[in-house]
């Protein structure tokens, strides 16, 4: 009786060590296929050598995202990404054809306005995203940017910017499981909801031990 219990206490030993084991691949397989090229080139913030690399997936209309990007993201950028520490990769998951239509206008300039631009959407989402008519409101909105009426008609015109929006947030949907925002991936590792800082600390300081 004694043999075996010892028989299935090491019997369930080896298993949880397997299944952890399968588990941790898993994840570094997803770390690796999250960090492979998309049709728009990666919006990337911090050092690429970090040993951390972070991956956020928004919507330009969730709330939650606008409390992520004022709140957190400044604190977040000046203690993980500005020190090497993480890399920080966002990118595009719209919940609604108004989000599609802000990413496209922020990477219609070939993607270098794409952060003053969201930054500014970010903090005045309550002036467009709910205004009685929110494309209207958007394209005021982007006069700050320098955009007339013309060019938004232009961009939200653009086939392929349309398309290429599209097929990140459907990838992400699809091989990664992402269905709703503010989604982060931490080394591979899923994490859902506005994270404060504090809850970023608790995620971060054990993959930063020694460093």
């Amino acid at each position: 009786m004694i043999a075996r219990r010892s028989l299935l206490r090491l019997s369930a030993g080896l298993i949880a060590t397997s299944l952890a084991g399968r588990s941790a691949t898993a994840q570094t397989s997803l770390a690796a296929r999250l960090l492979e090229p998309g049709p728009l080139p990666d919006k990337v913030f911090g050092a690429a050598d970090a040993p951390v690399t972070v991956v956020e997936y928004a919507s330009l209309t969730c709330h939650h995202c606008m409390n992520f990007h004022i709140n957190t993201w400044p604190s977040f950028k000046a203690k993980y990404v500005d020190t090497g520490k993480v890399r920080f990769i966002a990118r595009e998951f719209p919940l609604d054809p108004l989000s599609a239509a802000g990413f496209m206008l922020a990477r219609c300039d070939d993607g270098s306005k794409w952060y003053p631009i969201v930054d500014m959407l970010y903090k005045t989402q309550e002036g467009w995203a709910h205004a009685q008519k929110p494309l209207d409101a958007l394209t005021q909105t982007m006069k700050q940017a320098g955009f007339s009426e013309e060019k938004v008609n232009v961009c939200l015109q653009r086939e392929d910017l349309f398309q290429a929006v599209r097929q990140i947030q459907e990838r992400a949907n699809k091989e990664f499981g992402v269905n709703s925002t503010p989604t982060f991936f931490v080394n591979g590792e899923k994490k859902t909801g506005a994270l404060t800082i504090e809850e970023f600390d608790k995620i971060l300081t054990p993959l930063l031990v020694g460093r």
